[in-house]
């Protein structure tokens, strides 16, 4: 029996970046089967009247250094600060939810985040998102336009509505049935655990 694992991430998410760089060589050494899961964040964590870090400079400045810590202690590319908040209107989250049914959801979501974290640019602005899907081989009109319909919205949604009702509150999050693991520090934790189960 295929063992498998949600990889539920929202672009816009920073400590998603370590695990979006991390996940898949993990789950493919471990044979497990990863699904790049994008959702909205952002939609719970009002819900749930969960404050973002932006909102507090505090614990931002923490973030910053420990995302810095952990880049370094796995070789990851870190720049220093990116912007953040980034994509206002979850556009790129669209486009990986339209990747992630097609099958290049990981390709276009590790180009997201070095554009984000390594180029300094808004993962979501439509102009970054060209450039992302060109690099990609992809027509990035067909693939605005395709983002922007009714029916990828309605997947994003769908998506979100199934890690609500998983009790999701944070991204990155790892899903091995009903098991949550919130956070990159968890990710060895999710593939221990998915491997044993």
């Amino acid at each position: 029996m295929q063992r498998e694992m949600d990889f539920f991430y929202f672009i816009g998410s920073t400590y998603s970046y370590l695990s979006v760089v991390r996940a898949q060589a993990l789950a493919d050494q471990a044979g497990i089967v990863l699904r790049w899961r994008p959702f909205s964040v952002r939609t719970l964590m009002r819900e749930q009247n969960n404050v973002p870090f932006a909102t507090k400079p505090v614990k931002m400045q923490y973030m910053w250094r420990d995302i810095e810590r952990r880049a370094a202690r796995f070789g990851i590319a870190f720049a220093g600060i990116a912007p953040y908040p980034v994509d206002s209107s979850e556009l790129a989250n669209h486009v990986a939810t339209l990747a992630a049914g097609e099958g290049w959801c990981m390709a276009f979501t590790q180009a997201a985040y070095r554009a984000w974290f390594l180029d300094k640019q808004d993962p979501g602005s439509p102009q970054t998102l060209r450039s992302i899907l060109t690099a990609l081989g992809r027509n990035a009109d067909a693939c605005l336009a395709q983002a922007s319909d009714a029916r990828i919205r309605q997947a994003y949604e769908a998506s979100t509505d199934q890690a609500r009702q998983l009790g999701l509150f944070g991204s990155p999050t790892f899903v091995v049935g009903r098991e949550v693991f919130w956070g990159d520090d968890r990710l060895e934790d999710a593939i221990d655990w998915c491997k044993s189960h």
